[in-house]
């Protein structure tokens, strides 16, 4: 299989009337809801990349699964991590939380709603959501990328993701690596100070060798994984 990188007219829930989402043949609906975020991604990469490569992975899903609508993304969240690096956007984790909480409420018409995170620093207002609304009997599911070896920010793994799905919009000539310890090592001054006071340039990782090709294995493997996550869960 051969992830769509691109959208279609016919599985874009903003393109459609409320009536096509009503009387759809292939019903019940699944709503899946790329969840991005607006921040800096090193010298090289746009400030949306993770809502880029949340909604390559989810028209990917909707091109594997009869019955899956891809939401209109959202494309800033929680952030507050790259505070200090010009162009990043937070709401926080407890705002997030919110729109996460009320977003899964209003579409009961649906037959549930999957998150497509990209971004790390959303899973706890992910997580939180999730838990209420399960409570209050809702179906909803989240899915995160394990991506085997990858690096932690804007390195190789992302780069390579960027470049398979807008390579247009990597700054090639701008490349070069950051702090490339375990983010592990790293955690406890992030946590407090912040991605820049660990990397003036705002990568984890090195993005050098990032190449299209390894980029397209990664989003294939990410569509592959989801897409057998949500099949399981759509029979349970």
């Amino acid at each position: 299989m051969t992830p769509r990188q691109t959208s279609t007219e016919s599985d874009q829930l903003g393109r459609s009337t409320w009536t096509e989402v009503a009387n759809a043949v292939l019903s019940p609906v699944v709503l899946a809801v790329p969840l991005g975020s607006c921040e800096q991604h090193g010298p090289h990469l746009p400030l949306d990349t993770d809502t880029q490569i949340a909604l390559a992975i989810s028209h990917g899903l909707a091109a594997a699964l009869p019955g899956v609508l891809v939401a209109p993304p959202i494309t800033i969240s929680a952030s507050g991590e790259h505070r200090g690096f010009a162009g990043t956007l937070s709401i926080g984790a407890s705002a997030l939380e919110v729109v996460l909480i009320e977003l899964v409420r209003s579409a009961d018409w649906s037959a549930g709603v999957v998150f497509i995170n990209g971004h790390g620093g959303n899973v706890v207002a992910v997580d939180n959501a999730l838990a209420l609304l399960r409570s209050e009997g809702r179906r909803v599911l989240s899915w995160w990328p394990d991506i085997v070896g990858g690096d932690a920010h804007a390195g190789r793994s992302e780069t390579s993701l960027m470049m398979a799905i807008a390579s247009s919009s990597v700054r090639h000539s701008a490349v070069e690596p950051g702090r490339s310890e375990p983010i592990r090592d790293l955690l406890p001054a992030l946590r407090v100070q912040g991605v820049r006071a660990v990397s003036p340039n705002g990568v984890l990782g090195d993005p050098r060798g990032a190449t299209a090709r390894e980029g397209a294995e990664i989003l294939r493997a990410c569509v592959l994984d989801v897409v057998a996550q949500v099949s399981a869960w759509i029979t349970t």
